[in-house]
């Protein structure tokens, strides 16, 4: 009976991981939708749309390779939303608008508590993913 209990219990745990493994990042169906037709799905800056842009894409893999290493979050937050606001000036649109829901406070590098949407912050943290 301990055993068949044992035995119960281990596959559970096992369906679990193999439920959290296969379980997408929060961020990618976000990606999938709004990133991927220019930056490609792996963020390459190879999407399907890229080379009939004016500017090619940012290749979003290389961001902390650019930056000595570090990912930089709040540059890549801001570009994303939009900031600032509607006088955007480059090619990529401002997603702000796209992101209604929940918001979480995000402490930026330089200390500042921000309210940041939460769907942002989870694309945000999928960007991060991408680096290689």
């Amino acid at each position: 009976m301990i055993r068949a209990i044992s035995m119960i219990g281990a596959a559970l745990a096992l369906a679990g991981c193999m439920d959290s493994a296969a379980r997408p990042h929060p961020g990618q169906a976000t990606f999938d939708s709004l990133c991927a037709t220019c930056h490609g799905a792996g963020g390459r800056g190879d999407g399907p749309v890229a080379a009939d842009l004016p500017v090619p894409p940012a290749d979003l893999t290389a961001l902390s390779l650019a930056n000595g290493g570090v990912f930089p979050r709040d540059a890549v937050t801001a570009q994303i939303y939009g900031y600032p606001g509607r006088y955007h000036s480059a090619i990529m649109p401002e997603f702000g608008p796209l992101f209604d829901g929940g918001t979480v406070t995000v402490t930026t590098a330089d200390g500042a508590q921000v309210e940041t949407p939460r769907a942002l912050v989870a694309l945000v943290d999928y960007v991060e993913t991408l680096q290689r």
